[in-house]
């Protein structure tokens, strides 16, 4: 039985290996190889959260820790060369230059205590209305919370490094080459990445600055020997500078970014990440209009007009509506929030009024802001057209004429300067007062914006579906509504043009709940508050949460602006 089993392996190997090899020869030479697609290639920025927590272990060495050697290393070329250049031509010396400048391969060692200031109503980064965490960094990092939009850290830095730095001094003929060794610099930096937005990297500007002046160390060797080891003149090195001497060296480095000064390092364009302000506002007139086209059967029109700034969200404003008028003289006075004087325009439509289906526009008309002088009214009477494109040569038909009287007041420069809790303050991210000599600010127009960001631990007892309700002056303002959540991020503004400053008011902010499907109790209240407004005008801004009345542990975020004109 063995020997059969074996004549049969060794027949099987032998009629099996030949007829392999012959199948795979055939499959070499005749088979054609598949079309390759090529991968999609993505730029970063494209890429939402998901996808870039997925391909974070593949991204590059070099796209993580960008070439901060070569950074850094011409920072101090362009940096020192003015310093040389003092010394170029006096005391026989003809030329200062680096003959070699690298960091070395060794990294700086950050460690210590890490201060980080966390907005919790971090809404501008994408994280899909949840609460960011940040309990796994309790064990290491000290953590506390503010109400401003940035992230700061203060580590402690060290860093002893072997870096190949050479400085070539020509003096007359001869050259001098000065080398620094066994470099060491202790130093605690604050790191500031603000303000948070919502494209990658999530911040803007990298705002450094040093706590207290750095302690650095290093060697010096001078034709190949260690002069510090001369007595006294290691002291003498550590306070005054080689090249430029007579200056303290920590002086120097601290008249640069000793903390309240920083050096600002811009990571994402302005333009892209900038989160724009009102600063003014444009006061509409609608006077009159002339000669309307007859919509109705009856050869009249109810006319009125709808007027709103070309790049906003708002509701447009409107006029009342004159029955049965060609020539209907309105006389209303609109203020409108600027937030680009150069670049927006004011869009005025004037419709037909209609108790049945949708109302039928009469015509149009755009007015740029850029046209307009500071401060000064202008009257115009404008031919409506049928739309925008001016040059259209089949829009002949005349629609009539509107007259209105427009004025733009820019909001006055404030000198507020606004202060966290790193700045002394208590924590809460209020604002520090304006110049005790300025009293405009008490008097005179100007607009209340309200940014409602959000709300923490907000149960109701039937449904949690929140929105937020803003009632000042009898205007009622309202978010859109989050459905199933205790922490809603709304991070929605509203704003109230007022002709004097809201002294001794109150604004009321409502967390209302309301029921998706149909229920005899539809809406259900999960706490208010009421703020007074009089230190919003003294100083300008407040950002702040408050604890909700009638509520157990609910906790809203409100962010309170005056600006005056």
């Amino acid at each position: 039985m063995g020997f059969l089993n074996t004549f049969l392996e060794l027949l099987g190997f032998g009629i099996g290996l030949p007829f392999g090899l012959l199948i795979g020869f055939f499959l070499f030479v005749y088979s054609k190889p598949g079309d390759v697609k090529d991968p999609a290639v993505r730029p970063l920025h494209e890429l939402d959260t998901d996808a870039l927590l997925d391909i974070l272990p593949e991204i590059p060495l070099w796209v993580k820790c960008p070439d901060y050697e070569r950074a850094i290393c011409a920072m101090i070329r362009s940096t020192t060369q003015p310093m040389f250049a003092e010394y170029v031509g006096k005391y026989k010396i003809k030329a200062i230059e680096f003959e070699r400048l690298t960091l070395g391969t060794l990294p700086p060692i950050i460690q210590g205590r890490f201060f980080i200031v966390l907005v919790i109503l971090m809404i501008t980064v994408n994280f899909e209305d949840r609460k960011p965490t940040i309990d796994s960094f309790k064990q290491r990092l000290k953590v506390y919370e503010t109400n401003e939009k940035d992230l700061v850290m203060e580590p402690a830095i060290k860093w002893a490094g072997n870096p190949n730095i050479v400085l070539m001094v020509q003096l007359l003929s001869a050259r001098l080459r000065f080398q620094l060794v066994d470099l060491q610099i202790f130093a605690a930096p604050r790191v500031a990445l603000k303000p948070l937005v919502p494209t990658f990297p999530c911040f803007a500007n990298t705002v450094v600055s040093l706590m207290e002046r750095p302690h650095v160390d290093f060697g010096l060797k001078i034709l190949g020997g260690d002069v510090m080891s001369i007595p006294g003149l290691y002291r003498l090195v550590q306070v005054l500078h080689v090249l430029p001497a007579g200056y303290d060296q920590k002086k120097q480095v601290a008249s640069l970014c000793l903390w309240p000064q920083n050096l600002d390092i811009p990571v994402l364009d302005a333009s892209t990440v900038l989160i724009k302000k009102p600063v003014g506002i444009l006061h509409v007139k609608v006077v009159r209009a002339k000669k309307l086209l007859k919509a109705d059967i009856l050869g009249t029109s109810d006319p009125y007009v709808k007027l709103n700034l070309t790049g906003e969200k708002l509701p447009a404003k409107k006029t009342t509506i004159k029955k049965k008028n060609l020539n209907p003289e309105w006389n209303e006075n609109f203020k409108l929030a600027v937030k680009e004087p150069e670049s927006q325009a004011l869009q005025l439509q004037v419709f037909d009024w209609d108790k049945v289906g949708g109302h039928d526009r009469l015509g149009m008309q755009i007015v740029p802001l850029k046209v307009l002088t500071h401060r000064e009214t202008k009257e115009f009477t404008l031919d409506l057209l049928s739309h925008t494109n001016i040059s259209d040569s089949q829009d002949k038909k005349k629609r009539g004429q509107i007259v209105l009287e427009l004025t733009y007041v820019p909001f006055r420069v404030d000198s507020i300067e606004f202060s966290g809790p790193l700045g002394g303050n208590d924590g809460r991210g209020s604002a520090s007062g304006k110049s005790s000599s300025d009293d405009e600010s008490l008097s005179g127009a100007g607009l209340l914006s309200v940014n409602v960001q959000g709300a923490e631990d907000v149960e109701g007892k039937h449904h949690r579906n929140p929105y937020a309700l803003v009632l000042f002056r009898g205007e009622r303002k309202k978010t859109k509504m989050i459905r199933r959540t205790r922490d809603p991020r709304w991070n929605e503004e509203f704003q109230f043009t007022l002709d004097k400053p809201p002294l001794h008011e109150l604004i009321r902010i409502e967390v209302m709940s309301k029921r998706t499907s149909f229920s005899f109790r539809s809406k259900e209240s999960l706490g208010h508050v009421e703020i007074n407004l009089n230190d919003v005008v003294h100083n300008g801004r407040m950002n702040h949460k408050y604890h909700l009345i009638d509520s157990k542990n609910g906790v809203i975020h409100v962010e309170i602006r005056w600006s005056t004109v």
